[in-house]
């Protein structure tokens, strides 16, 4: 009876070294706090009665957000940022054996890349080359993170807040430079349009009826709309006839005159 006793304590105490790990998780195995082997997914024994611990370590992304930061641009403007981090654990060892908390760890890291990234860069690149500088954060982040055995994955600049005062500056500047180029089209369709008058006073003039037929289109326009315009029409030659008697009688005027 004792026997069975004895033999149903072990088999209790052999079971009790039983684990199991889910397919996104490695076990990190102590014994007597020393790192021996990297277990699972699935069932796993170890040697219990203290002897060996289990140290599970999740395998999937995390997805972090690194709190706003306020910090300097290069031309002295003071800016808020946040950012958001995606990484994962690729070396389960490193991540428990090397550093102590590696969520928390990894987070420090972004933020103070950051703040140290934005001071960089002068504020037009903040805002312009977001991008750019979210590829800068992945990069300096990973090569920190590496000896912890920590993917980067991505990083993204979620939010860039700049003062009220500089937002109305960047308004104004907006602004002006909407009104110039709304000048510049209209200098530069002025242009277009005389150069196309100038060419169709070419052609007019090479064929006198061209401008017959010209008048005759305006008086049809002017005609289709409902207006109380009064229209006297006179022949193309009264018109040289006057031009030439007022060029004969002006040397008369100015020889009175003297």
């Amino acid at each position: 009876m004792v026997w069975l006793v004895v033999i149903g304590v072990i088999v209790l105490i052999l079971l009790s070294g039983f684990r199991i790990a889910q397919q996104y998780q490695r076990a990190l195995i102590f014994r007597f706090g020393r790192y021996v082997a990297t277990r699972g997914p699935g069932l796993f024994w170890i040697i219990p009665l203290g002897i060996e611990k289990a140290v599970m370590v999740d395998m999937r992304v995390f997805t972090d957000g690194v709190e706003q930061q306020e910090a300097m641009t290069r031309d002295n403007v003071p800016v808020k940022a946040n950012a958001v981090i995606w990484y994962r654990i690729v070396k389960p060892d490193l991540a428990i054996i090397e550093v102590q908390n590696v969520r928390d760890a990894v987070i420090q890291v972004a933020l103070t890349t950051l703040r140290n990234a934005i001071g960089q860069h002068t504020l037009d690149d903040v805002l312009k080359e977001r991008e750019q500088i979210a590829a800068l954060l992945k990069q300096r982040v990973d090569q920190v993170t590496e000896g912890w055995g920590v993917e980067v994955q991505n990083v993204e600049m979620k939010n860039v807040e700049i003062p009220q005062s500089m937002q109305r500056a960047m308004a104004q500047e907006a602004e002006a430079l909407r009104e110039k180029r709304a000048r510049i089209i209209k200098a530069e369709a002025e242009m277009e349009a005389a150069i196309k008058l100038r060419q169709a006073a070419d052609e007019i003039v090479k064929t006198p009826e061209s401008l017959e037929l010209r008048r005759m289109q305006m008086l049809t326009e002017i005609g289709a709309e409902q207006n109380t315009m009064t229209v006297i029409m006179m022949p193309s030659e009264f018109v040289a006839a006057a031009r030439a008697l007022a060029g004969r009688g002006a040397p008369e005027d100015r020889v009175s005159a003297s």
